[in-house]
């Protein structure tokens, strides 16, 4: 389901260029060989675009779902090949689409560091202590409560 408040204009040109939630756009119609492709336009400058702009599936001629399956058997440590049977493509797409997306994910990373002004090893400081963070609060604390309070206390005395 396409979620228009999280897309923004593409135009660089367009006052309202890489802002979200404005209103500025809306669909204008389908496009695709099934039709089954959203055309959205920007009502500030009028461009018009396709709903995959600025993602990892833009002009990629695979449905979602296969681009999707592909990068999470990627992500699972799948080989290409292996992916390629089981999805009964050709290779040659399992890689392009891996590839496409690691580009996206980097210009993704880039910008990000880029407006948050930080280098990449203060970047991957934040992301392990948010992972650290995460991993502590889905961890059970209440064990960890529970070992503290058993262990021995030594307590000072004040002579």
């Amino acid at each position: 389901m396409l979620e228009i408040e999280y897309i923004y204009c593409p135009n660089r040109g367009c006052q309202n260029y890489g802002l979200r939630g404005n209103g500025n756009v809306g669909i204008r119609g389908n496009y695709g060989k099934n039709k089954n492709r959203k055309l959205l336009y920007c009502r500030t400058c009028g461009k018009r675009f396709a709903s995959s702009t600025a993602t990892a599936f833009y002009r990629m001629h695979l449905s979602e779902d296969i681009i999707r399956q592909i990068l999470h058997r990627a992500a699972e440590g799948d080989g290409v090949q292996s992916t390629a049977r089981s999805l009964k493509i050709d290779k040659g797409i399992v890689q392009r689409v891996i590839l496409r997306a690691g580009e996206h994910c980097e210009s993704v990373l880039s910008n990000l560091l880029h407006s948050l002004k930080m280098t990449e090893a203060q970047f991957d400081e934040l992301l392990t202590f948010v992972k650290k963070k995460r991993i502590l609060e889905n961890k059970s604390w209440r064990d960890d409560l529970e070992e503290v309070s058993h262990a021995p206390v030594l307590l000072r005395s004040e002579d």
